[in-house]
């Protein structure tokens, strides 16, 4: 199906790739985030992508860094957009402007305001009309900036994105809310093309098929899969019968896997995420990577070819070859076609199930030979023996007209990348020997060492090879804020002054139950829960809902810190009976950016809080007694115990059921659950429960219970037992936002405090403020913290840097864990330090500070 696509006239796309004013390109894109990056860094940063050969940047603007509260907008200092896309046309680079208004991005809700969920009509990232009037809001804030600052007239902006892998998401009526966003981008006057990226390869489901939407992908194979190229291939296809390019819009960052890319017909080339950076203060995401959950780190970097402290790793070397063959080829290859090696080629060691091939404007063929095993090989390429370096993808040129670089005749075959061409010389780069073939004399050039090229001529053309080292461009070494690595050991610091005072609360009045921490207005930070609560004779508390981070105090008991992202946990309270203080201090790490069911905190739009505190009253076991319908069943119904049905129908779903009745609410466990479960209440719409929270909440009365599953002739290990429930009531809050601890911590009066050494030993639930005179430097610092059992908050400069959580944990991804990171010209630091029960005592041992290379 072909759309036409309503564009500029500047920027055109079609079934042959992308054009600009300035002509046919392929074009190589880096990720790189202005909201992760001090603003002084912002053109550096820009430079080093634009000298790394790259020429566009892709740029996420995240709804809620904008928003801070309902209504409250920023867009100065860090938070300066206008000024980044200003920098990056200044610097030479292509926007790709990605503003959501759901951006994923491993970042605080993917980018959607907190208080959306606060209002349980309003359905997130559906053509729904409260979402789409808060849509509109963020729309019409930032639409226009882009729309000033479009490719060619005003700006850098050469594509928009609408949404972000809608694909991943059950979004019911997918073609009215693109369309949605479609027209409000159109009404601003946004005329360069409106793609929308497809996650997992559903294009309808990305762009729902909307006129005037140009489905782009996202590939993230495995670098070593022999498979990859047949299945870009496939989508190069369907995307050209539409008469529209490749747009990879992300992938991974490895080279060998872009040089792929490219070979099967990829015009846009966006790997994600070149250029790393920082999750600042209360930015990372709560995620699904982890079993079930994780933490995003305060280092946001996944390998790419910039650390997020502005190191240059090899990689970027490899883009800078990269880019120099793409420049030589020029429009011969921006205008190519994906097409198979019109040769045959084979191999001496792993490498693609399909290679791939470009055809040539012009003539002639680019054939990638990737080669994915670890030692030298050799591959035969239309019966002529080329070596192949282990780890490499070569771009071979075979049977391309030299008429554009002024020779009358044929290059047969190269076997490295040709990475300069003039009048009558081809330069090459590689590591190991290169073949090349002009009509029928073929030329054998010796490895190139480094600093000494090999030279060879062939019917009147010179050859020059040049290692790999020689051949990428010079960078330059005069850019402010270059990467200067340094030698300078790090610096234990052993003495800090400790505060006499403690943060503020603002009081959030007092509530029957536990409320969200966004109906107090809590969006980013934490809130506090008190209440007293008689126990006696109980032996445990169920806590269901609790999200992200919750240190409970029952009776003066901390208990250990509890980041189940929302499933039920079970409290033992033995010790404590009677009427006792509870307390809970809830912290915020960040909104799930990714919807997932299996947790209640891991859906997008879930709010944070307490959740609901039961006192456990009772305990029963309900394992028995359950009727059995399904296979060969008859009536009366079978009774057995719950998975205790014998069937040769293994797999297929078999429902058990049984009445199951409290005087007041209760709690239905299903014990050893692995596969996940269908349940139905009172013959009500069924839903799944899983191993991750194998308990369903039932209100007081008796209740008919069903539960599907997959038949296991083992009986699977399944039982049941029903806690009877008694809420815990009469809640005062109090809220400490991430505006209040960062006045405290910025502005507060330190002259009261006095010095102490470390190691600093704390209680379970204990809270010290640490402030070190750490002067701006002109390089940039890390605070590697040696400790256990502590969360510890870093604020610098006025803003807070990020978090840091030593001991039991969850799991964390992203980058940098252990440490927090002070950027050049920050100066001061105070650390908020939090002691947690659990495996060890609490304590913060030492604090290293060394410089970083930004």
């Amino acid at each position: 199906m072909s759309h036409p696509i309503t564009v500029g006239t500047g920027v055109t796309l079609d079934a042959r790739g992308i054009r600009t004013e300035d002509g046919p390109r392929v074009v190589l894109c880096a990720s790189l985030f202005y909201f992760r990056l001090p603003r002084e860094q912002w053109r550096a940063r820009l430079e080093q992508v634009r000298d790394s050969g790259y020429t566009c940047v892709d740029v996420y603007l995240p709804w809620n860094f904008h928003e801070t509260a309902p209504g409250r907008w920023d867009f100065e200092g860090r938070r300066d957009v206008a000024a980044f896309l200003d920098l990056a046309q200044e610097v030479g680079l292509y926007v790709i402007a990605r503003p959501g208004p759901y951006i994923c991005s491993e970042w605080d809700g993917g980018a959607l305001p907190a208080w959306l969920g606060l209002d349980p009509d309003l359905r997130v990232r559906q053509y729904e009309p409260r979402f789409l009037a808060q849509v509109t809001a963020w729309f019409d804030r930032v639409l226009p900036l882009l729309a000033e600052r479009q490719y060619p007239a005003g700006g850098p902006v050469l594509m928009v994105q609408l949404e972000n892998e809608l694909d991943f998401f059950d979004c019911e009526d997918r073609t009215g809310y693109l369309t949605a966003l479609r027209d409000q981008a159109i009404r601003h006057g946004i005329t360069v093309p409106l793609i929308a990226c497809s996650g997992q390869g559903d294009i309808e489901g990305a762009t729902g098929d909307v006129p005037g939407v140009v489905a782009a992908c996202n590939f993230y194979p495995d670098d070593d899969s022999p498979d990859i190229e047949p299945e870009v291939r496939a989508y190069a296809e369907v995307l050209a019968a539409r008469d529209l390019p490749l747009l990879i819009t992300e992938t991974n960052r490895r080279h060998r896997t872009l040089r792929r890319l490219l070979a099967s017909g990829a015009s846009l080339i966006a790997p994600y995420l070149q250029s790393s950076g920082w999750n600042f203060g209360y930015t990372p995401s709560t995620g699904n990577w982890g079993s079930p959950g994780n933490f995003m780190s305060h280092g946001y970097d996944f390998g790419g070819y910039v650390s997020s402290t502005g190191a240059e790793r090899p990689e970027y070397a490899e883009a800078q070859l990269l880019a120099q063959v793409i420049d030589t080829l020029g429009p011969q290859l921006a205008l190519a076609t994906s097409a198979l090696p019109r040769v045959p080629v084979t191999a001496d060691f792993p490498t693609s199930s399909s290679p791939s091939a470009l055809d040539l404007d012009g003539g002639g063929q680019l054939i990638a030979v990737p080669h994915l095993g670890k030692t030298s090989g050799t591959a035969v390429v239309n019966g002529v023996p080329v070596a192949v370096a282990p780890d490499s993808c070569p771009l071979m040129l075979a049977d391309v007209p030299l008429r554009p670089w002024g020779h009358d005749g044929t290059l047969t075959l190269a076997s490295a990348d040709l990475v300069a061409a003039s009048d009558g010389v081809l330069t090459f780069s590689s590591e190991v020997p290169v073949t090349v073939v002009v009509r029928d004399t073929r030329v054998e050039i010796p490895a190139p060492r480094a600093g000494a090229p090999e030279r060879a001529s062939v019917q009147g053309l010179i050859l020059v090879a040049l290692a790999p080292e020689d051949a990428v461009r010079l960078r330059a070494t005069d850019r402010d804020g270059t990467a200067h690595p340094t030698d300078a050991p790090p610096v234990a610091v052993r003495e800090v002054r400790r505060r006499t005072t403690a943060a503020p609360e603002k009081p959030a009045g007092n509530h029957e139950l536990p409320p969200s921490l966004e109906a107090s207005g809590v969006y980013r930070g934490r809130g506090v829960y008190r209440t007293t609560a008689d126990l006696t004779g109980v032996d445990e508390l169920l806590l269901v809902g609790a999200a992200d981070i919750v240190d409970l105090s029952v009776g003066g008991r901390t208990h250990p810190t509890i980041a189940g992202f929302g499933a039920a946990e079970r409290v033992d309270v033995r010790e404590t009976t009677g009427r006792v203080d509870v307390e809970a201090v809830v912290e915020i790490w960040g909104h799930a950016n990714f919807d997932d069911v299996r947790l209640p905190a891991l859906r997008l739009g879930a709010l944070r809080g307490l959740g609901a505190l039961w006192a456990v009253r009772g305990l029963t076991d309900v394992s028995a007694l359950w009727s059995v319908t399904g296979h060969w069943t008859g009536r009366p119904a079978p009774l057995r115990v719950l998975g205790g049905w014998s069937s040769t129908r293994v797999g297929l779903p078999v429902t058990y059921t049984r009445e199951i009745g409290s005087a007041g609410a209760s709690a239905l466990h299903l014990r050893g659950v692995v596969e996940p479960l269908r349940v139905s209440v009172d013959d009500g719409e069924p839903w799944t429960v899983h191993a991750e929270d194998p308990y369903v909440l039932l209100p007081a009365g008796t209740h008919r219970v069903s539960v599907t599953l997959p038949h296991h002739p083992s009986g699977g290990g399944l039982g049941a037992e029903l806690l009877d429930l008694e809420p815990v009531t009469d809640w005062s809050c109090a809220a400490q936002d991430d505006d209040l601890l960062t006045g405290f911590a910025t502005t507060a009066d330190t002259t009261q405090g006095r010095d102490v050494r470390l190691p600093l030993a704390l209680e379970p639930g204990q809270e010290v403020w640490l402030d070190l005179d750490l002067p701006a430097s002109g390089v940039g610092r890390l605070v590697r913290l040696e400790g256990s059992q502590i969360r510890v908050t870093g604020w610098a400069a006025g803003e807070c840097v990020g978090r840091v959580w030593l001991g039991d944990r969850p799991a964390f991804s992203g980058g940098e864990s252990n440490m927090l990171w002070i950027p050049a010209g920050w100066s001061g630091l105070t650390l908020l330090v939090r002691g947690s029960a659990g495996a060890g005592d609490p304590e913060l041992r030492t604090l290293w500070l060394e410089a970083s290379d930004d």
